[in-house]
């Protein structure tokens, strides 16, 4: 792992995901912006002195060389921190498991593509909501058709955790790296959360957005970044969309939702109450689809651990996407075609920087139109 020590919230997410079916080990890491911290961490998770590493840099060159080296690095450090580290890796042919979004600009994207096309390793984005079982079983719906011809694409994701200035009190890290443009980029709400909501109705829909209206403002005095975002989309094949993601909404947690509608029916699912997804035929009443339940297909069923009436969430899902990771590296060892049919990767991860990039466009243009 490289990022993720002491008191790193994402870190501890990523190493519960990643352990959560048993299909990883952390026997490596670079924890920290300095070698002293990055060392104290990786002791404080058990892991032997000789692989507790100073930098990215010693630890790629290291393990490299190891008969027993790691085949694959988790890189959980703020967005501006996400090219270097994941170009070294690949480089060396580790295989490359990384935090959403994909980098902190889009010169430092193109860098990653570039090093992902010249490497065998695989390159794994955790856009974590993509592996919710009924976010699977939406996907799956909308493409037999149940649906019909797309129409309306409604996607949000309010928090609140920003309302006051966190990041002015010296002691929130998270408030300050992701109000800051050079660590998260020139994009605040709209490059940490709004990027997943962007990526869910993509996914679940198969679409994508070829040109949005943004209006995206900084209500926070002094703030460097914009805290809250309204966006029109307009999607391939005639789609039309709604995009709100803000972090000054009083109330709201972490309020994911995602409404589909189409000629024959629509869909509706939240990320606070994720086992359950609404699906309604045109002309019939609502029909309430469970996780594990009556009714839940192949792929939703093929990521839950549990019967129905347990509830999965958060955790699970993330761990989902390290699983399916697991199958695709076992599959490239044995010299077999992995499937990524369902892995966010690069082609996800470029999608979310142009998004992101033509967002801040449209708003400096006065919410004009913008093509990605």
């Amino acid at each position: 792992m490289v990022g993720g020590g002491k008191d790193a919230f994402i870190g501890g997410v990523h190493r519960i995901a990643a352990r959560l079916d048993g299909q990883f080990e952390l026997v490596a890491g670079a924890l920290s912006s300095t070698p002293e911290r990055s060392r104290d961490s990786g002791q404080a998770l058990g892991l032997a002195a000789d692989r507790c590493y100073g930098t990215y840099a010693e630890m790629a060159e290291a393990e490299a060389a190891r008969p027993d080296g790691i085949e694959a690095v988790s890189i959980v450090t703020p967005n501006h921190m996400h090219a270097a580290p994941a170009i070294e890796f690949l480089r060396r042919g580790i295989h490359v498991i990384c935090d959403k979004p994909l980098a902190a600009t889009l010169e430092q994207a193109d860098e990653i593509a570039s090093a992902i096309r010249q490497s065998k390793a695989l390159f794994i984005l955790t856009h974590n909501y993509t592996g919710y079982p009924m976010i699977r079983q939406a996907r799956d719906m909308i493409a037999a058709g149940d649906l019909g011809k797309l129409r309306v694409v409604q996607v949000e994701y309010p928090q609140d955790w920003l309302t006051e200035a966190a990041e002015a009190t010296g002691t929130n890290k998270q408030a300050e790296w992701r109000t800051d443009p050079a660590r998260s980029g020139a994009g605040g709400c709209i490059g940490d959360i709004g990027s997943h909501a962007h990526n869910l109705a993509c996914f679940v829909t198969r679409l994508k957005v070829e040109s949005l209206a943004a209006d995206l403002q900084s209500f926070v005095p002094d703030r460097r970044v914009d805290d809250n975002a309204h966006i029109l989309l307009r999607f391939s094949g005639g789609a039309r969309g709604m995009l709100w993601s803000s972090q000054v909404a009083p109330g709201n947690e972490n309020a994911l939702k995602l409404r589909v509608y189409g000629e024959k029916g629509g869909l509706e699912w939240a990320q606070e109450d994720p086992n359950y997804l609404w699906f309604t035929p045109f002309g019939e009443p609502k029909r309430l689809l469970t996780r594990a339940g009556a009714g839940a297909g192949a792929g939703a069923n093929a990521v839950s651990r549990i019967p129905g009436g347990h509830p999965e969430g958060y955790l699970e899902g993330f761990a989902n996407i390290y699983s399916g990771a697991a199958s695709a590296i076992r599959a490239v060892a044995l010299g077999q075609a992995p499937d990524l049919s369902v892995l966010p990767g690069l082609e996800a991860g470029l999608d979310g920087m142009h998004f992101i990039a033509a967002a801040l466009r449209s708003s400096q243009a006065d919410a004009g139109w913008v093509s990605l």
